[in-house]
């Protein structure tokens, strides 16, 4: 099996619990709490904040080009894409900056971007690049999947739309084709690391869900 087959059998039971999460299915039906969604956007901008600055830190730990390249490219996509589209989303709900500093950051929201830290420390840019993937492309499998009948409300449909394109499908297939060349070259232990770091994450994604829509606090 491949690094991403194998990865996502381990991680199966996350992504299905994401695909069925009530926040998730809320979404879809437009019924979502507004205060829910607004706690999931300023808990997401931290991490998209992160999330950004790893691409940068993931790089200079190697010298491999084409991860270099495609890095810089994902950097690029999340400032055209995610992150443009979440700062119109602030705007429409009037989330300040002094909302955004009155905010603490949420346990989940901490532990998800810590774990990912982690693995530039205590493990490779390989591993690190590894925990990276889930975001990107759970979205976007539930992006496809929510397309299909959309939501009715408008703000809902605009965050399925994000990821629910073609541009989102090649990207994830070029990461993934990416992966599985640096899966080869790595050692038994590195390539074990490697699916460790993309199950943790895709743990972490599910728990984000539930954070959001529990309005989790210390």
């Amino acid at each position: 099996m491949t690094f991403t087959d194998l990865a996502r059998k381990e991680a199966d039971v996350f992504w299905e619990g994401s695909f069925e999460h009530p926040f998730v299915q809320s979404l879809a039906a437009g019924d979502l709490a507004p205060e829910i969604f607004r706690y999931y956007l300023l808990q997401d901008r931290y991490y998209l904040e992160h999330f950004s600055k790893l691409y940068s830190y993931i790089a200079e730990q190697t010298d491999d080009k084409e991860v270099q390249a495609q890095l810089q490219e994902n950097a690029e996509n999340l400032k055209l894409g995610e992150l443009a589209i979440r700062e119109e989303f602030f705007t429409e709900l009037n989330i300040t900056e002094e909302e955004i500093l009155a905010t603490p950051v949420a346990p989940t929201a901490y532990n998800y971007v810590s774990h990912m830290y982690r693995q530039l420390i205590d493990g490779t840019f390989k591993t690190a690049y590894a925990g990276m993937l889930p975001c990107a492309w759970l979205y976007q499998e539930i992006g496809v999947r929510l397309i299909k009948t959309g939501s009715p409300h408008p703000l809902y449909q605009r965050w399925i739309e994000t990821y629910a394109g073609e541009a989102a499908a090649e990207g994830i297939k070029k990461e993934r084709a990416l992966l599985e060349r640096l899966y080869q070259e790595a050692s038994a232990k590195e390539q074990q690391q490697m699916i460790e770091s993309f199950v943790i994450s895709s743990k972490m994604e599910y728990a984000f869900w539930e954070m959001a829509t529990n309005l989790e606090k210390w």
